[in-house]
C-alpha cells in the first residue's frame, strides 16, 4: 500500500458475500464521521460517543424520496478503535444490490475502497496490534476447529508476541554487554565473564528450539493433522475412515484392491480437525493402476503426522514383518503410529482375550523395533470398524500422537510458516554465537551474529519490517478485514 493513500478514508463490506440478515460495511480513516453524516439521516455521527450505536436512515441523494435502508450505525472514535482511527460501521440489511449501492454511495461521498487487509494494517501502523497480532486476525477468521482458534486468539491476544519481545530484550542484553567491552577495547574491559554469555545464550538457544520444535505440531493442528489410513486390502480401511466421519464417504466391499487412490475428509474431534486419508491396500500386485495406488499410500504415509495401521488378527504375522520396513521407511521422523488390530469382534471364542491381545501386541512391537517403542512413537490399539468397538480409544490416540493433548497444555506454539522461517535464522545465528564465544573468537564478530539474531526474531513481530514483507502479508487477506 502507497504511504500517499495511508490517510484517505476508506471503506469496505466487512461481512463474508452471500446473503444473510445483516451486513456491515466499515468506514475508517480521518473523514469518517464527515462522510457518513452525509449519506445519514438521525442524530448527527459526529457528536455521537465513542462505542455507541444509532438508529437511522442511510440516504441517497439522487433519490431523495425514500432511503436506501434503515441502519444501525455503530461509531468508533480513534485511538479506541480496531484500527485506531475514527470508525463508523453501518449495519445493513444482507441484500447483495443494498450493500453495493452502500458502498458506491460512500466512495461517491469521499471514500476509497479498502485494499485486502487494510484496515487491518492500519491497526499495525497506529500501535494496536504488532505483526504477528496482525496475522493472527486473518488465522482466527480461518480457524475450522478449537484447537486452531485457541492458537490463533492466543496469538492475536500478544502472548507469542510477547515471549519474542522477551527474547529479544535479553539478545540486546548480551549484545550491549559486548558492545560495552569493544568500547572499552584498549582498557582489556570484560563485563560479563565468557562462560556468563554462553549460559545465557545456550538458555535463549533451548527456548527459541522449543518455538522451532513447536511448529510441526502447530502447523498441523491449525491446517487439519494429516492421518493416513494404511494396510493390507480387505483389513477394513474403508469401514474405519466411514466409521470416524460418522459417514459413508469411502465404497466398503470384500474385493481386494477396490480403492486404488486416496481418498480424503476432514472432520473435528474433541475440538481437533483432522484430515484423514484413506488409502490403497499395499499387497503385491501385477496390477499397474493398483500399484500406482501403493506407491500414493505411501506417498500419504511420507506426509502423515499419524500413521493408523490397519491389521486383522488372521493376517498376522503374514506381510506384517516385510510390511513394517516398507512403512517406516516412509514414515516422517516426527510423525507416530497406531497399529490398529481390527475385527476384534471375531476373535471371540478362540481363548483368553488377554492372552491373544497379549501375544498380537508382542508381535507387532517386536516386528517395529525397539527404538521406536522406546521413543513411544507406536501405540496398539484392539478395534471393530465395522461393529464401533472402542474407536473412542482410538480417538483418544489420535489426540495424543497428533500432539493435541499437548497443545491443549499450552498457550503458544508457533503455527506461521514466516514466523518459523525467522526462528530458524535466529536458531542458526545464536549457534554462531555460541560457537564464536567458546572458540575465542573476536567480540566484533559475535557481536554481528548477534545483532542478525535480534533481527530476525524483529521481523516476527514487526520491530524490524519492510514495506515489501508487508505487502506479501496483507494482500492475502479479505478486502473488509
Amino acid at each position: 500500500m502507497d504511504s500517499m493513500f495511508e490517510n484517505d478514508t476508506i471503506c469496505a463490506v466487512s461481512t463474508p458475500s452471500g446473503v444473510g440478515g445483516i451486513a456491515v460495511i466499515r468506514v475508517s480513516g480521518p473523514e469518517s464521521l464527515m462522510i457518513a453524516d452525509r449519506i445519514w439521516r438521525g442524530k448527527p455521527l459526529k457528536d455521537a460517543l465513542s462505542h455507541t450505536a444509532h438508529l437511522g436512515n442511510i440516504m441517497d441523494d439522487e433519490n431523495v424520496d425514500e432511503p436506501l435502508d434503515q441502519a444501525v450505525a455503530t461509531v468508533f472514535r480513534g485511538p479506541n478503535s480496531f484500527t485506531g482511527e475514527d470508525v463508523v460501521e453501518f449495519s445493513v440489511h444482507g441484500s447483495k444490490w443494498i450493500q453495493r449501492e452502500l458502498v458506491n454511495l460512500l466512495i461517491r461521498k469521499g471514500c476509497r475502497l479498502a485494499e485486502p487487509g487494510e484496515f487491518t494494517r492500519r491497526a499495525f501502523a497506529s500501535g494496536k496490534l504488532d505483526l504477528a497480532q496482525a496475522e493472527a486476525v486473518a488465522d482466527v477468521i480461518a480457524s475450522s476447529s478449537r484447537s486452531a482458534h485457541r492458537l490463533a486468539s492466543s496469538q492475536m491476544r500478544g502472548v507469542f508476541s510477547k515471549n519474542i519481545s522477551s527474547l529479544r530484550d535479553e539478545l540486546i542484553r548480551i549484545a550491549s554487554l559486548l558492545e560495552l567491552e569493544l568500547d572499552f577495547s584498549e582498557e582489556d574491559v570484560e563485563f560479563a565473564s565468557r562462560d556468563e554469555l554462553t549460559d545465557m545464550a545456550q538458555g535463549l538457544l533451548r527456548k527459541i528450539s522449543g518455538l522451532v520444535a513447536s511448529f510441526s505440531t502447530g502447523n498441523a493442528l491449525k491446517e487439519g493433522v494429516p492421518v493416513a489410513i494404511v494396510g493390507e486390502p480387505n483389513v477394513g480401511k474403508s469401514t474405519l475412515l466411514n466409521r470416524l466421519l460418522d459417514d459413508n464417504r469411502a465404497i466398503v466391499s470384500d474385493i481386494p484392491g477396490t480403492t486404488r487412490d486416496t481418498i480424503e475428509d476432514t472432520v473435528e474431534i474433541d475440538g481437533v480437525l483432522y484430515r484423514f486419508i484413506d488409502t490403497a491396500g499395499i499387497r503385491e500386485t501385477a496390477d499397474m493402476v493398483e500399484n500406482l495406488g501403493i506407491q500414493r499410500t505411501l506417498g500419504a504415509v511420507s506426509k502423515a503426522r499419524v500413521v493408523v495401521w490397519l491389521v486383522t488378527p488372521d493376517l498376522l504375522p503374514g506381510m506384517f514383518k516385510s510390511l513394517a520396513g516398507d512403512i517406516l521407511k516412509h514414515l516422517p521422523e516426527d510423525a507416530k503410529m497406531i497399529v490398529a488390530v481390527n475385527k476384534i469382534d471375531k476373535l471371540d471364542g478362540v481363548g483368553d482375550m488377554d492372552v491373544v491381545r497379549q501375544d498380537v501386541e508382542s508381535l507387532i512391537l517386536s516386528s517395529l523395533g525397539g527404538d521406536n517403542i522406546a521413543d513411544n512413537r507406536i501405540k496398539v490399539a484392539f478395534i471393530s470398524a465395522g461393529q464401533g468397538i472402542n474407536i473412542d480409544e482410538l480417538k483418544e490416540l489420535l489426540k495424543v500422537c497428533s500432539g493435541a493433548e499437548e497443545a491443549s497444555e499450552v498457550d503458544m506454539m508457533v503455527t506461521n510458516a514466516r514466523h518459523y522461517e525467522a526462528l530458524l535464522h535466529a536458531k542458526e545465528s545464536l549457534k554462531r554465537v555460541i560457537d564464536g564465544i567458546n572458540t575465542g573468537l573476536s567480540g566484533d564478530f559475535i557481536a554481528q551474529d548477534l545483532r542478525e539474531t535480534i533481527h530476525h526474531l524483529g521481523t516476527i513481530t514487526g520491530t524490524i519490517t519492510t514495506s515489501d514483507l508487508l505487502q506479501s502479508i496483507f494482500e492475502n487477506f479479505c478486502v473488509g478485514k
